[in-house]
């Protein structure tokens, strides 16, 4: 195993690292770093919490020449909480290294401010692609045409939320010979095509996602029957105390949602995803940061990266479209050799989620949390027993019932009860719909009444 000592690293960057208290690369570090330094286009397939946001930061340390007053690195995030992040690391450069200037460029600050505070060029830039490319080719402030590396991190979230076109509009502006590194969780087919067009003769390093079989993490399916995914969240909290729980929605709408009902019951929680004023994204930061929290709402955008320790358990409500985050998501938790939990809430909709899963290795226990104790469920997918077997059932023993004397008109008559049979079936039935139905109408009305929108 490498130490950072046997790298030929110039003193600012043994001083960065130094700072870090770092000794031994971890392996996307020890992959990456020698290529990256060589100049080679890099694409780099690692999950959160591997280190590879200093896989790309130390050999920006080692390359860029502060003599030179220009823009030579570009670094972007698909989220403004993910550049902080990065740029919250990047402080500790300019600590290794006064003369070096590192700028973070996102939102929730002022054009005319942002405009001001880079009249003189960074040489490296850390930011969101709008933001970089609104100052760069709009108002014509941030000259990151100079720049001879640019580093896409996070790029299938890049992709997902449609920041890809400003990325592209941005490296088609810079240099031709543009070194580009690709740092993903997952690298799906649309965005091959980009990589394509700016990369050349790609060195690919993916690094084993030793999560999804971790055995430490045990996945839990807890099934929601007639309730919302909220609701039976709040029924299993009792069961469980986390140290941090990081609790997945799969979009911004649901995670708000599920955040205010959270609030409602009591709950003190930290709720991040894109649909924070940028005064409340920072504040949940700052919540953050201080471990105030215990519970955290997110989506997986607003999730990635971010830097959260002693997470002992995990909460997806419901599965994702992309099912390889729900790895991620699990992933987040037994980590360092300890042991965590991953509570999967589903309804009838993701069964085929949790089919697919299953051949991919992941094992789930069957779990629901009922009078205040754990309580264990037949397998997935083994057939329970219904009313609709029973009365089957009950038909076929009575059509045919042995040594049964036979009378005359017994075929009529059995039929007769066949029939009686399924027509109160079918009352039940009809009379579970209209209340489950007056359920779902009395919910929406609750919903709408706390929203303001009716009376």
């Amino acid at each position: 195993m490498k130490t950072y000592q046997d790298f030929k690293f110039n003193e600012k960057t043994k001083e960065f690292i130094r700072l870090n208290g770092f000794v031994e690369p971890t392996p996307i570090q020890n992959a990456v770093i020698p290529m990256a330094i060589k100049g080679k286009d890099i694409v780099a397939i690692s999950d959160t919490g591997t280190g590879k946001t200093h896989a790309f930061l130390i050999p920006l340390m080692e390359r860029v020449d502060t003599s030179q007053q220009i823009v030579q690195a570009v670094i972007t995030a698909p989220t403004r909480e993910l550049a902080m992040q990065i740029f919250k690391n990047a402080k500790v450069m300019m600590e290794a290294d006064p003369t070096l200037r590192v700028k973070l460029i996102t939102g929730g600050i002022e054009r005319s401010k942002m405009a001001d505070s880079i009249k003189q060029q960074p040489h490296i830039v850390i930011g969101t692609p709008g933001r970089i490319k609104d100052l760069f080719l709009e108002q014509s402030v941030l000259r990151v045409d100079t720049a001879s590396i640019y580093v896409v991190d996070e790029a299938d979230m890049t992709l997902e939320y449609g920041f890809l076109d400003d990325v592209d509009a941005i490296c088609g502006r810079m240099k031709d010979h543009l070194q580009m590194m690709a740092f993903s969780a997952t690298i799906p087919n649309a965005l091959k095509p980009f990589l394509k067009k700016y990369m050349s003769a790609p060195q690919t390093i993916h690094m084993k996602d030793a999560h999804a079989s971790n055995p430490k993490i045990e996945h839990v399916l807890i099934p929601c029957k007639h309730k919302s995914y909220g609701e039976t969240l709040l029924d299993i909290m009792p069961g469980f105390m986390p140290y941090v729980c990081l609790i997945f929605a799969n979009t911004r709408d649901d995670a708000g949602e599920v955040a205010a009902l959270l609030r409602k019951n009591g709950k003190t929680i930290v709720e991040i995803h894109g649909g924070l004023q940028a005064r409340q994204r920072k504040q949940a930061m700052k919540q953050l940061e201080s471990s105030e929290r215990s519970y955290v709402v997110a989506t997986d955008i607003a999730a990635r990266g971010l830097d959260v320790e002693g997470i002992t358990h995990v909460v997806s409500l419901g599965f994702p479209s992309e099912l390889d985050f729900y790895i991620h998501r699990s992933g987040r938790t037994g980590r360092a050799g300890k042991e965590g939990t991953c509570f999967a809430l589903y309804k009838e909709s993701d069964e085929k989620a949790i089919r697919t899963l299953r051949e991919k290795g992941i094992h789930f226990e069957h779990r629901n949390f009922k009078n205040g104790s754990w309580q264990e469920l037949k397998p997935f997918g083994q057939k329970m027993i219904t009313k609709n077997d029973v009365r089957e059932k009950e038909i076929a023993k009575t059509l045919t019932r042995k040594n049964e004397k036979v009378k005359p008109g017994y075929k009529k008559k059995k039929a007769e009860m066949v029939k009686k049979i399924k027509q109160k079936e079918r009352r039940d039935h009809i009379r579970n719909e209209i209340k489950e139905q007056r359920k779902e109408r009395y919910k929406t009305a609750q919903r709408l009444k706390s929203k303001g929108i009716i009376e």
